[in-house]
């Protein structure tokens, strides 16, 4: 799939966390490919996919292992990417973690882990950027959600209930960050089939239902979600803030 190039995003200093698997590898590869000088943090070891990225775009992305969980580790790392590559100009908040639950199940730990990992860690990643993008002038900040809360979904309550947090968050961030000209924005994918989703979720089942709900009829790959990472990253979108762009085939509706 070949995307757009944004000129602006050059040399860009971009951070992403899960930036070593799913969407969050095809968003390092693109960034890449666009010049972009690229950090990521993950939990598991990515140095191999690492290596891949340097033959494949010839330029080697940063990877700092971290539970995103742990906020002073998190910041720690966004320090130490803005160290190599300079103040942050692209934030993109894209790890997640979706287990299925029911909510006679959740305990109080995995609530409180569930919100770690997928709101919680967000917040405080926009707070470690947001004064060195203020004194920049400019900056992004790209919260990835999902489209499951907006469907009512079953099956994931306290991931559901995160992701409508992103929304909110990012609502407030924008109006809060406009002034500094930081634009703040979420993305929120439909069903997109990373090898995570076909190896545990994806059965024909419940991937045919979900294909009866799109208006397009093709499934989603990570790569079908670089192109609007990359917009809401460039300057293409510079009046475009506190918005939710929704990349899902044609499932729900905004507006």
């Amino acid at each position: 799939m070949t995307h757009p190039t944004y000129p602006d995003l050059d040399g860009a200093s971009v951070f992403i966390t899960g930036g070593g698997s799913g969407i969050g590898a095809a968003l390092t590869e693109a960034f890449l490919r666009q010049g972009a000088n690229v950090a990521f943090v993950q939990r598991s070891d990515a140095s191999a996919f690492v290596d891949e990225m340097e033959t494949s775009t010839g330029k080697r992305p940063l990877f700092l292992p971290c539970d995103i969980t742990d906020i002073a580790a998190l910041q720690g790392c966004i320090a130490q990417a803005t160290e190599a590559h300079g103040a942050i100009s692209v934030l993109v908040n894209n790890a997640a973690n979706d287990a299925r639950h029911s909510t006679e199940e959740v305990t109080e730990d995995f609530w409180d882990r569930s919100q770690s990992i997928n709101l919680k860690a967000y917040f405080f990643a926009c707070q470690a950027v947001a004064k060195p993008m203020k004194e920049n002038g400019k900056g992004t900040i790209i919260n990835f959600s999902s489209i499951s809360y907006m469907m009512g979904n079953t099956g994931y309550p306290a991931y559901t209930t995160a992701n409508g947090g992103i929304t909110a968050m990012t609502r407030s961030l924008a109006r809060e960050f406009g002034p500094d000209r930081i634009r703040v924005n979420a993305l929120a994918p439909g069903w997109v089939l990373t090898q995570k989703q076909k190896d545990l979720w994806a059965t024909p089942e419940d991937l045919a239902a979900h294909l009866d709900r799109q208006c397009l009829k093709d499934t989603l790959a990570p790569e079908d979600i670089v192109g609007g990472t990359l917009f809401l990253a460039s300057d293409a979108s510079k009046m475009m803030t506190g918005q939710v762009l929704v990349i899902d085939g044609g499932v729900v509706v905004t507006g």
